[in-house]
């Protein structure tokens, strides 16, 4: 898939939240409506993974009985779309399904409100696992020695080398999970959307999961819930990073990922891309992850002539796995010339392609320095760039 399909999220609200002989997960209202710090389940659901850039429609499956929930819910999220859920899991997606055709997304992800605080940046992995004929899906190793128990007795054992726990959100291209929804002949037969699609013939990838998308279902598990968000809150880092090149001969420069033909080229053991250079100092910055320099020395041959974008993926990448997740980023070209502004937009879009953010979380400006110092002779440019990130305390 491309860096920026057309992404929609359903997520599934419609269940009781009922276990262990019909107590509720410690409160009164159906699970995604029971609250943990204060704040309902649904909601957290909402802004752990409706909040990422990538991110279009949203489409709450409910239970029509819940509306006294709900409602207040959707006064303060008006964009989300809510439609009611059908007799099992299945019926309730192929519901979110059909409430999302009228926007025709490229790639659907299907959530359980029971894993609220699954961090959001386990969505790029899968987009970038998503194509035609493969979704994929989040897993986690299994650590504990497995057994099939019959009864109480133990009747076998289960190689875990081969095992996985499966978890949410599940990502697919739109159409393919909908036709595998629309020709399965009994959808109460299947317990997740992997299985539906696995079931249409289509291959699907597990990749990596995170221990905080675990499924909420018993007492202890709001405890667990309360005690994470406690300990990680997720705080705003601000990184900062600038960048020089000289003018030398050629036709064209590369500025924030962008081809400009121009007089002369700039100089450096890479493509020379000062904005791109810049802001992947500010991403690491962020981390604490040191500089470009660091990464991808100068004096290392493998990255001469290197163009630039594979420095902010490296950058971002690191954040990722850091827990944070880019908000903004605010860069400024300082020099005589090339003209920016006419650039301005390219620009944008190249950067929103490399960092999965969207256009508008990006700033892009110029200036000069009224003819002073080495910008302003024309003799190079420069840049430098703010960027702020969340991330866990």
């Amino acid at each position: 898939m491309s860096n920026h399909p057309s992404t929609a999220l359903i997520l599934l609200a419609a269940g009781q939240g009922t276990r262990m002989s019909g107590t509720r997960m410690g409160g009164d209202a159906p699970k995604a409506y029971q609250t943990i710090a204060g704040r309902p389940l649904l909601v957290w659901a909402l802004e752990t993974m409706a909040q990422h850039p990538a991110i279009g429609p949203v489409v709450v499956v409910h239970d029509p009985d819940h509306q006294a929930w709900l409602q207040p819910i959707l006064q303060t999220h008006r964009n989300v779309i809510a439609t009611s859920g059908g007799a099992t899991r299945a019926h309730s997606v192929h519901q979110g399904l059909k409430a999302l055709a009228p926007h025709a997304p490229d790639v659907v992800l299907v959530h359980d409100v029971a894993r609220a605080f699954m961090p959001a940046v386990v969505i790029e992995d899968l987009l970038r696992a998503v194509r035609p004929g493969q979704g994929a899906v989040p897993s986690l190793p299994v650590v504990d020695t497995l057994r099939h128990v019959e009864g109480e007795v133990i009747a076998g054992d289960i190689d875990r080398n081969h095992c996985r726990i499966i978890q949410t959100p599940q990502a697919f291209l739109f159409d393919e999970l909908l036709a595998a929804h629309d020709q399965a002949a009994d959808l109460s037969a299947f317990t997740d959307d992997a299985s539906v699609a696995r079931a249409a013939g289509l291959r699907v990838l597990a990749v990596p999961g995170h221990a905080h998308g675990f499924k909420l279902t018993y007492a202890a598990d709001r405890e667990r819930a309360e005690q994470m968000l406690a300990m990680a809150s997720p705080v705003p880092k601000v990184g900062s990073g600038f960048d020089v090149h000289r003018f030398g001969p050629g036709d064209h420069l590369w500025l924030c990922g962008v081809r400009l033909p121009h007089s002369h080229g700039l100089v450096g053991h890479s493509d020379a891309d000062v904005g791109l250079h810049a802001l992947t100092d500010a991403i690491l910055g962020t981390i604490g992850a040191g500089d470009i320099g660091q990464h991808f020395p100068p004096t290392d041959p493998k990255w001469k002539g290197a163009a630039s974008d594979q420095f902010v993926a490296h950058a971002c990448d690191l954040l990722r796995q850091a827990g944070g997740r880019l908000m903004n980023i605010d860069l400024t070209i300082i020099g005589q010339r090339p003209k920016i502004f006419p650039h301005r937009q390219a620009m944008q879009a190249r950067i929103a392609q490399i960092t999965a953010l969207p256009a508008s979380a990006i700033n892009i400006k110029a200036t000069t320095t009224e003819g002073l110092g080495f910008t302003g002779r024309s003799e190079g440019l420069a840049a430098q760039c703010v960027v702020q990130a969340l991330l866990p305390v």
